[in-house]
Order: structure tokens, then sequence, then C-alpha cells
């Protein structure tokens, strides 16, 4: 019995010229962690010798360093708002429909995450008033200049932040 072998023929493939796209637009020029550029351009104050402790110059360094944080936020939420009426599109390829959905989605994430940075700001400005600002919160220690620096709407001292974030891992 013999095996008869067809004979393979290649075909011309005709290639396919790449689609064009259409040309990419330019985004707002932003760094990855906006919330903490509001107050990333101070001085850092210069606690003098026998200084005390949230005296009403540093209180109006704190307040100076929240003022200008939560107004930068809040120019960067009106942005988004414009960017997203600017760039909201019906586009007819359901790939380039969920990329919009999901950049918004992004920016919507980061904008409800700022949204709650900025209570917690006006949370702290109410505590300078009150000249509750720079204390913590569970023990009554002072928090520190570098460590309100570092955070500003801080309101535990690092020790009570320590045993908090150990509690918060035991809880699992």
């Amino acid at each position: 019995m013999t095996v008869k072998k067809k004979a393979v023929t290649k075909k011309a493939v005709a290639k396919k010229a790449p689609a064009k796209k259409a040309p990419a637009k330019k985004k707002a020029a932003r760094s990855s962690n906006s919330a903490l550029e509001g107050y990333a351009h101070f001085t850092p104050y210069k606690e003098k010798k026998g200084e005390e402790y949230m005296n009403p110059e540093m209180q109006a360094h704190f307040k100076h360093i929240l003022e200008s944080w939560r107004a930068e936020l809040m120019q960067e939420v009106d942005r988004t708002v414009h960017h997203m009426q600017d760039e909201a599109a019906n586009f007819p390829d359901p790939n380039d429909r969920a990329s919009q959905e999901s950049e918004f989605t992004m920016e919507l994430r980061t904008r409800d995450r700022e949204r709650k940075l900025i209570k917690k700001i006006g949370s702290s400005l109410n505590h300078l008033d009150e000249d509750e600002y720079g204390y913590c919160e569970s023990c009554g220690v002072d928090i520190g200049v570098r460590r309100l620096e570092a955070r500003p709407t801080a309101d535990l001292c690092i020790d009570c932040k320590t045993l908090d974030e150990i509690r918060e891992k035991q809880r699992g």
C-alpha cells in the first residue's frame, strides 16, 4: 500500500498595513504621588533653643503648609473635572471605550483619596485653631516638628502610631 503525500504549497499572504491610530492626546504632566506635592515646597521650620512647642510662629508655619496643600489639592480636583469633561468621547471601538473608562476610574479613585485627605487637612486646621494641633490624640505628648512636616495631618506620636499599626496587623 502506497501513501501519497500531498504537495504543500505556500500561499502568498498579503501583509496588512498597520492601522493608523489617532494622534495621542497630551496628558497633563503629573507625578504619581500628587497628594504629597502641595506641601513639599516649604522651608523647614528652624527651632530655636528653649522655644516653646507650638508657639504662634510654629502654628503659623503649619497653617501655611496645610492651607497651601489643601489649595493645591482643590486645584487638582478642578483640573480633573475639566479633564474628564473635555476628554469624554463616545469611541466606536470597544477597546478605546474601555481604556477611557479605566483611565477615568483611576482618576476618580485618586480624587476620592484626595477628598479624604482634604477632610483630614480641614480637621488639622480646626485643631490648630483650637490649640490642639501637634499633640498626640492618644497620649497627649508632642508629636514633633519633623514628624508634622513629614505628615502634617499626623494626629498620633510615633510611638502610638507604631502600637496602632501593630494592633492592626494582629487583627488581620
